[in-house]
């Protein structure tokens, strides 16, 4: 069965549903999509294999769901579409959305229906239909699963329906259905080299079905295949293409610092395309230490994937750093865009970086990455492993529970080991190779092999389930390549107003302190809101853990540290009180840059009564975006930040809000500050009308000063060296004289426990 081209805008499709979430929502009545619709929804099904749904699928004990209940929660809309599809695929039926409904305040989806793919019947009639005959598939199943975004940001299942009113299909021929069929990343990067190669449909998929073990794990028929391979060798953007070049050019012409280069022939719109303005490169200065390249939103009607570059900002929001329109997916172009990404990010080369599992995304991240630690998302390989095991998906149901429990659950590297071991006999496993090469490779995917590196996650197992969902609701496998600008600049508003709103709500509300402790009055001034509530959790949890010593013989001390009632799990820490430094073997600090609860306890009990200052990253406070940007000079931006739109409208925003904080504290300084605003309004029209153009003598002047400016930086650091390295010659001589202290009165309690021996010994004769 070919596929037919497809035709499918970004329709709002809404559907009367009780109980609305939000206010601002429209309600209309359902419109069912056309079939077709069935194979966007399929490929970005499949490349947004992004839930965070770890936490969607555990029961209250905390053990893995297999099957969907009414209140199940998930942590985006894509997560319960991949997870009610893998529950499909199990019980043997395909899925597609049927409708959504969108905020009338922001244009977002906020709540989605996922049916059966034979619910309701076909249509008749219809100008535009195809004239050949089509096989009747669908006949009024009324199978169901409809989720709805909660205030919270969660979406949960209000309606359930399992009921099915025809057969279900066997596990051997599941891989059949359409939603169950997907050319994957790493497929189409395979097919695009063999290609090139000269290899036919033929002997491609004879390649793919010995690379998968089987025709049943390869995900898709030769028929995709060959539709593939013809789409992309006409691959190009298309009159669509246009809109994007002319965006792309009207925002360099409006601020230099807008970065964008094409990889191949600009004017005949087949090259691959990177972008990122001034706003995403100032944000990487702040936040660019762990980054995600996210390849799950695609523009599947010219198959051409949108791919961001993410983060996290101080408020643990998704930020930006920049997008990519990719025609080709061969490992020279994710070479290229690693490196001209790099280019505009000055250079600067982050701590970490996620992304698929691909191989060739992998071989190009090696290329272009060398020291950063690279991590696969988790998601990714679950459902890479449903696809390589499904015949022990479908044999053996209770597989799929106890894999992600060996690889969520377990806390140590030998946990795991022993773990992934016991697992692989259990279900006579040990001689596949897909897990044998997962296996090889999971210190890339496996938290507990990751926890020593930063992610800026606030738990091991969040993010890496979680590709960052920057555009999440507002750019999808329906968003064709006309309205892309449009929801992507939605999207970048969107995302501007919710950390506006945060900046506001850490500035001017005061947070609830649940302790006297200093350490958390700190904590409450230095972190932003929602960095400080996590931090709040980890001050408070001490209460529950005991801190014992359990070897203090070196200059270092080590605790042990366990929850009340639960010492078969504790956690070590090791203490230097001189340094006031530790490192616990959980490696929260190190992996989400937060101190945890077990060195928190050792804190309370040595009567550290302030956090040190090594323990507070400036990423996470409300002052992580003040000061002067640390590269503007090599990032390309203008010398002076003041001379970017966005970072005027930036300061200025900022700035207003503590103005205005202060200025309403009274009747007098509110009068105040009226006069100096309307004294302000003056100056600005005065400015206006001379103009904001700068001489020539003032420039060479201000280059002038820049260079003396920097002379006097370089003999500031020099003498400051000095004085360093002084300081640490004291501090050797110091301790060196501390350790003969210590050994004196480790010899003088010694001779006294003698003594007292020797006393006790003629009291008792």
């Amino acid at each position: 069965m070919d596929i037919e081209p497809l035709n499918i805008d970004n329709e709002v499709m809404e559907f009367d549903v009780s109980g609305s979430v939000e206010d601002d929502t429209t309600t209309l009545d359902l419109e069912h999509h056309d079939d077709d619709y069935e194979q966007d929804y399929n490929d970005e099904l499949f490349e947004g294999s992004n839930p965070s749904a770890s936490h969607g699928f555990l029961s209250p004990n905390g053990e893995p769901n297999l099957e969907p209940y009414e209140g199940m929660e998930f942590d985006s809309e894509q997560a319960a579409r991949i997870f009610y599809n893998s529950y499909a695929r199990r019980i043997g039926f395909s899925t597609r959305v049927s409708a959504y409904q969108r905020s009338r305040r922001d244009g977002s989806i906020i709540c989605r229906q996922i049916v059966c793919s034979r619910e309701g019947f076909r249509r008749e009639g219809g100008e535009n239909r195809s004239k050949r005959q089509r096989t009747i598939t669908r006949v009024g199943c009324k199978a169901q699963m409809t989720v709805k975004k909660q205030n919270s940001g969660k979406w949960a299942v209000s309606k359930l329906v399992k009921e099915h009113n025809h057969e279900l299909v066997p596990p051997d021929k599941v891989h059949s259905l359409r939603s169950h069929r997907h050319v994957s990343g790493p497929a189409r990067s395979l097919i695009d080299t063999l290609q090139a190669a000269g290899m036919g449909p033929s002997g491609v998929m004879s390649v793919l079905i010995k690379e998968s073990g089987g025709i049943n794990n390869v995900g898709f028929t030769k028929v995709d295949c060959q539709n593939y391979m013809s789409s992309s060798r006409q691959r190009s953007l298309g009159s669509g293409g246009q809109i994007v070049f002319d965006y792309l050019k009207q925002m360099q012409a409006e601020d230099p610092s807008f970065f964008c280069a094409v990889q191949g022939d600009f004017e005949n719109l087949t090259g691959n395309i990177f972008w990122a303005d001034p706003n995403s490169r100032m944000n990487y200065n702040y936040f660019g230490d762990t980054v995600t390249f996210d390849t799950t939103y695609r523009t599947n009607r010219y198959r051409v994937p949108f791919a961001p570059f993410t983060g996290w900002n101080h408020h643990g929001q998704p930020v930006l750093f920049g997008c990519a329109l990719l025609l080709n997916e061969s490992e020279s172009s994710f070479v290229w865009l690693f490196q001209t990404w790099l280019a505009a990010m000055s250079g600067r080369h982050p701590i970490s970086i996620t992304t698929d599992q691909d191989r060739i995304i992998r071989a190009a991240v090696v290329q272009v990455f060398p020291g950063t630690r690279h991590r696969f998302c988790k998601w990714n390989v679950f459902r890479e492993a449903q696809e390589k095991l499904s015949d022990v998906h479908h044999s053996r149901p209770a597989f799929e529970v106890e894999f992600q429990k060996c690889i969520n659950v377990t806390e140590t590297i030998d946990e795991f080991e022993s773990c992934w071991e016991s697992l692989l006999q259990r279900y006579d496993l040990v001689d596949n190779e897909w897990l044998q090469s997962m296996y090889n490779a999971r210190r890339q995917w496996v938290p507990v092999y990751l926890q020593d590196t930063f992610f800026g996650e606030m738990s091991i197992n969040q993010g890496s389930d979680n590709i960052n969902s920057y555009f999440d609701g507002y750019i999808n496998a329906s968003t064709n390549i006309q309205v892309l600008i449009k929801q992507y600049e939605k999207a970048i508003a969107s995302r501007y107003e919710k950390e506006v709103k945060a900046d506001y709500d850490t500035i001017n509300t005061l947070p609830f302190l649940k302790t006297p402790s200093p350490m958390e009055k700190q904590a409450a001034n230095l972190y932003t809101r929602k960095i400080f509530m996590i931090f709040q959790e980890e001050l408070v949890e001490t209460l529950a853990y005991p801190a014992t010593i359990i070897d203090d013989t070196g200059s270092e001390t080590m605790y042990k540290v366990a929850k009340f009632g639960e010492d078969h799990t504790p956690h070590f820490v090791r203490f230097n009180v001189f340094e006031k430094k530790a490192s616990c073997s959980c490696q929260m600090f190190e992996f989400a840059g937060i101190i945890c609860r077990h060195i928190l306890a050792v804190f309370r009990v040595t009567n550290v009564l302030t956090l040190p200052s090594h323990y507070i990253l400036k990423r996470w406070t409300r002052n992580a975006k003040s000061g002067v940007l640390l590269d503007q000079y090599t990032l390309g931006l203008p010398s002076d930040s003041q001379e970017s739109s966005a970072a005027r409208y930036d300061n200025l925003r900022r700035e207003a809000i503590k103005y205005v904080e202060e200025g309403a504290e009274s009747v007098h300084i509110y009068n105040a500050a009226m006069d100096a605003l309307q004294e302000a309004a003056k100056k600005v029209a005065a400015a206006k009308k001379h103009g904001s153009g700068i001489n020539q003598s003032a420039l060479d002047n201000g280059s002038q000063q820049l260079q003396s400016y920097s002379m006097d930086q370089d003999k500031k650091i020099q003498e400051l060296t000095a004085e360093l390295e002084n300081a640490s010659q004291r501090c050797e001589a110091y301790r060196a004289k501390l350790s003969v202290v210590l050994k004196n009165l480790e010899e003088q309690k010694l001779k006294i426990s003698v003594k007292v021996q020797n006393v006790r010994l003629n009291l008792r004769s």
